[in-house]
């Protein structure tokens, strides 16, 4: 999935766009306004814009000599696009909630890289640090077998490849005092969605 532009993933061409950046606001704006930040021209965007209010997507509201627009969030079928355009924090929402579920949860797990930063297309992986409770083996069965459980569903929730750094507490808080470069990236953009957030973990240790 492209999770940096989620809306134009799913409605192509300048309709998305348009769609793409009312979302994004709850404040009308006029036409050229809108094709300036949708990246297209003015003449795309009135071809398109009362299309979207005949199916009832977005208000207009003329003030002359212009008319303003804005998404109608009524709208059972624009409330889809928003969603679309906040698909990052539901993604992220359900990546946490799979390895809740699981018969042997792990102590934390951070997402980072691209889609922890939102970037994210779909062509990128999805980079997932999960952490073993120190009192679990690394050959628990339970463990190994809902570790990949968990990764294919992630790869079904996201619809891209996943990539998983597996370690335990202990040998995590030493990476991440480390000045490796990848712990570096985790540190700085990891989005903990269960568990323990990493600058507590140092808590589990002593535990």
């Amino acid at each position: 999935m492209d999770f940096a532009h989620p809306v134009t993933a799913v409605i192509p061409g300048a309709q998305g766009r348009v769609l793409a950046v009312l979302a994004e606001t709850t404040a009308e704006l006029n036409l050229r306004t809108v094709a300036r930040f949708a990246g297209v021209s003015a003449a795309q965007a009135s071809r398109v814009i009362p299309g979207l209010v005949d199916l009832g997507l977005v208000e207009r509201r003329e003030v002359p000599p212009s008319s303003l627009f804005r998404l109608n969030r009524l709208n059972a079928a624009a409330q889809t696009v928003v969603e679309l355009a906040r698909l990052s924090d539901t993604v992220l929402a359900q990546i946490g909630l799979a390895a809740k579920e699981l018969r042997c949860p792990p102590a934390s797990v951070v997402v980072f890289g691209s889609l922890a930063r939102k970037e994210a297309d779909r062509e990128s992986d999805i980079d997932i640090v999960i952490v073993r409770p120190d009192d679990v083996n690394e050959d628990d069965e339970d463990w190994t077998e809902g570790v990949e459980q968990w990764r294919r569903t992630v790869s079904s929730i996201t619809g891209n490849t996943v990539e998983v750094i597996e370690i335990n507490v202990k040998n995590v808080i030493e990476k991440l005092a480390s000045d490796e470069q990848l712990w570096e990236e985790v540190a700085r953009d990891g989005v903990a969605v269960h568990g323990t957030p990493l600058n507590e973990l140092h808590i589990l240790s002593h535990a």
